[in-house]
């Protein structure tokens, strides 16, 4: 609750008291976010406003998934790639999901040096981060290719339901674009690390939201790859 304060006279006012009080504290952000600062806030309400859009993906996907009364496709065999002669299911989603759980590591290890003031090492790392990045959307491209050649397309598919093509390139595309939009930022940010923009604020916190953003991209594509590749 909301500390005293004191009138033109000098006597002290107490703070409301229950509801009222919550309501003025929360309202001037006096104690409901006097710690937290505005960039990390922001990034939290943003992230928070995406989660209840890939929620509402997933659960239409599952929604359609259980509903249609054509035969769903076989992940196993749609997402199979043939090498050297062997038929490997789901073997470049597997390298995908290994890739981008790899990247929240380096970008994990890139915000700690960043707080230990160590630029040239947390640049490398978050470089790193956004290299591994890129891979996972070239190899997202390659799939796509593949199934599209294939002739799947969002009003159909030859392996069943018609409905599989749409939630697939609705669910896979939309955070192919998060990933996109991730490695972008993470070079910005990289760069302005390496100039030394933040070491002559003294602030890192600049990195600490990027690696906020690239760990709710990973943990998306962890429910992506449980719902759509595993069932």
């Amino acid at each position: 609750m909301s500390q005293q304060t004191q009138d033109i006279t000098g006597n002290k006012i107490s703070p409301p008291e229950g509801w009222q009080g919550l309501n003025e504290d929360w309202s001037s952000d006096k104690e409901t976010f006097k710690s937290v600062p505005w960039g990390k806030a922001m990034m939290w309400i943003f992230l928070l406003s995406d989660t209840f859009i890939f929620g509402s993906f997933l659960v239409g996907y599952m929604a359609v998934r259980m509903t249609t009364t054509e035969l769903w496709p076989n992940s196993s065999e749609v997402f199979a790639l043939t090498i050297a002669g062997q038929h490997i299911p789901l073997i470049l989603i597997a390298i995908m999901t290994f890739v981008l759980i790899s990247s929240s590591g380096t970008m994990a290890m890139a915000v700690n040096f960043a707080y230990r003031r160590n630029r040239s090492v947390c640049a490398t790392l978050m470089f790193v981060t956004a290299i591994l990045g890129a891979c996972f959307v070239g190899m997202q491209v390659f799939e796509w290719s593949k199934l599209i050649e294939e002739g799947v397309r969002p009003w159909g598919n030859p392996f069943g339901a018609a409905q599989f093509g749409s939630t697939f390139f609705m669910i896979t595309g939309f955070h192919g674009l998060h990933v996109s939009a991730g490695v972008i930022y993470l070079t910005i940010v990289a760069i302005k690390v390496l100039r030394g923009d933040f070491e002559r604020s003294g602030d890192y916190q600049g990195v600490e939201i990027a690696g906020l953003y690239w760990h709710f991209v990973d943990l998306v594509w962890v429910f992506i790859f449980a719902f759509f590749y595993l069932w």
